[in-house]
């Protein structure tokens, strides 16, 4: 039988790049990362995933691979890795490794070798076409970073397939040969004593070889669920996962909960969990063609949909993994809520709602503080993605002005969760003596670990308690779900039953108060968590006040 540690964990993300400078060159790095151990084993979390360190050359900050076996210098040597994975366990925690298997950098050996020639060992490594008779690419595929999904190799005279920066071509799973390397490198991060993975883009491995035409051009409905991509990824269950007893959760984009179970059902051996991106997407215009940059306000009505349709399918035919932020995703009271006035309120609200459900639950490093977006001009920016998007969207197409792009970006845009993490006050936010790879956030003189963790209204106090709940409370792990209220606007609530009790967890998601429609009229109720600390719930909710109280 395989482990299910992860049903009852919580996990903490690190961006390794932005979590903890030891040696004074502005960039995190793993020593840095042992230094704060302390703090994560005293937060309750169970496991840390870091965001990739292997070697690259750093055009997708770590997720364009050069070396799989190797540790990237900015980040430190083997040894670290050994002593931080040493580390790590001996706080009773775990570690995840992000894992790119879709792609790796074009500097690495495999492709360096494959676009040579067509008649090399590596030739079919990756995803090569002839040109079309004119010349163009092989098909209208776009790539997610901006422009066509399809670079020129003189060499071969050939193009090849990257769904990413032209710098991250992809791999070929056709390939039994690619198939084996991935998994060997697998078996090798196993032996050094990682306990599960994070895996990018998984849904992606599997192409359509017959290369059709998109119905519009440099769009990307070809990228995800390809014919062959369940016999892939059961494949690498049955060589890695199962036999080295280790947890996967796979980044599954277009996965909604009618078909996650085909991911996730035990019996199938494919995944444990998978990051859907459906219920992210509550405030972007659907169909709109600038894409993720054409917003509207979240549609919570929408969110809870969503979330409750992944609590009932998923009932006992998988497991769910829960998040609102990551290294991709903005903060989210920025994007969603008011990350001013309401600040720990908000950030403590949409907690509640995420930690109160089934699955296991995800912190992105300094969700647990209540961090927020920076308010950067497009120039401070660093992510390939924005660049790419803002040269096809608003230069080339002119589909979206630069100040509509700009407010976009200061929502959504992926460097908002990247800023240097804020520890402390003092010079450069403890991150580091030396000037940042990265500007961080002015706020952090005011928002910062230990502000927060003096403070009255301390959030990450509130997250220590619910992880302390995942922990003792077997309802968050087993009861069922019922979601109340579908229709209103406003409030997010929902029921966990078990043998035992019954939870109420509700939170108001707007900055005006709100009648709690009779959900607690003349109930008995014990209040379990409030983030207002009150004792007696009356008829209506503050902004943003969230609780769970016990039924009786």
């Amino acid at each position: 039988m395989r482990s299910e540690w992860w049903k009852s964990a919580v996990i903490y993300q690190i961006y390794p790049k932005s979590f903890q400078d030891s040696n004074g060159d502005g960039i995190g790095d793993l020593q840095g990362i042992r230094q704060r151990l302390p703090y994560l084993q005293n937060l309750g979390v169970d496991a840390l995933w870091l965001s990739p360190v292997y070697q690259s050359p750093q055009i997708d900050n770590g997720y364009d691979i050069s070396d799989y076996y190797q540790i990237d210098p900015m980040f430190g040597t083997s040894e670290d890795m050994n002593a931080l994975i040493a580390d790590t366990h001996a706080r009773g925690m775990k570690i995840i490794m992000d894992f790119v298997a879709n792609h790796t950098s074009d500097q690495y050996s495999w492709f360096q070798e494959s676009r040579k020639s067509l008649d090399n060992p590596y030739s079919d490594f990756y995803i090569w076409r002839d040109p079309r008779p004119d010349g163009s690419a092989p098909n209208n595929w776009g790539s997610s970073f901006g422009g066509s999904a399809w670079t020129y190799e003189p060499a071969r005279q050939q193009y090849y397939l990257h769904y990413y920066a032209k710098e991250q071509p992809d791999l070929n799973w056709e390939n039994p040969r690619v198939r084996d390397a991935i998994y060997e490198v697998m078996k090798y991060w196993k032996s050094r004593g990682v306990d599960g993975w994070r895996l990018d883009v998984i849904t992606s491995i599997s192409k359509n070889w017959c290369f059709p035409d998109n119905p519009r051009p440099l769009t990307k409905e070809n990228q995800h669920n390809g014919p062959r991509m369940h016999e892939f990824i059961h494949d690498l269950n049955q060589h890695v996962l199962t036999p080295y007893d280790m947890m996967s959760v796979g980044e599954a984009p277009a996965s909604n909960a009618a078909d996650a179970p085909l991911l996730v059902d035990p019996t199938r051996e494919e995944l444990d969990m998978v990051f859907t991106f459906q219920h992210m997407h509550i405030d972007r215009k659907p169909g709109d063609v600038n894409g993720r940059w054409a917003l509207q306000k979240p549609d919570f009505i929408e969110l809870k949909r969503i979330m409750a349709d992944w609590q009932t399918q998923l009932r006992g035919r998988g497991w769910n993994a829960l998040y609102f932020e990551n290294h991709d995703r903005a903060r989210v009271i920025s994007r969603w809520g008011n990350d001013s006035k309401y600040r720990y309120e908000c950030a403590t609200a949409f907690a509640t709602i995420l930690h109160g459900m089934q699955g296991t639950p995800y912190v992105y490093q300094g969700e647990e503080i209540g961090m927020t977006n920076p308010q950067f001009a497009l120039a401070d920016y660093e992510d390939v993605e924005m660049i790419g998007n803002y040269h096809q969207f608003v230069e080339q197409q002119r589909t979206i002005s630069s100040a509509d792009f700009l407010a976009a970006v200061h929502k959504v845009g992926r460097d908002n969760a990247r800023t240097p993490m804020q520890w402390d006050g003092s010079h450069n936010a403890g991150f580091s003596d030396a000037t940042p790879w990265f500007k961080l956030n002015p706020n952090y003189t005011v928002l910062n670990v230990a502000r927060d963790a003096n403070a009255e209204k301390s959030v990450a106090h509130y997250y220590q308690q619910l992880i302390r709940l995942r922990h003792d409370e077997s309802i968050l792990r087993n009861g069922s779900f019922e979601l109340l209220l579908p229709q209103d606007k406003a409030l997010f609530a929902y029921k966990r039953h078990d043998d035992e009790k019954t939870w109420l967890v509700l939170a108001n998601l707007s900055e005006k108060w709100q009648n709690l429609q009779g959900l607690l009229a003349d109930a008995d109720y014990r209040v379990i968590l409030s983030n207002y600390q009150r004792e007696i719930i009356g008829q209506q909710v503050a902004p943003y006040e969230s609780f769970i109280v016990e039924l009786s």
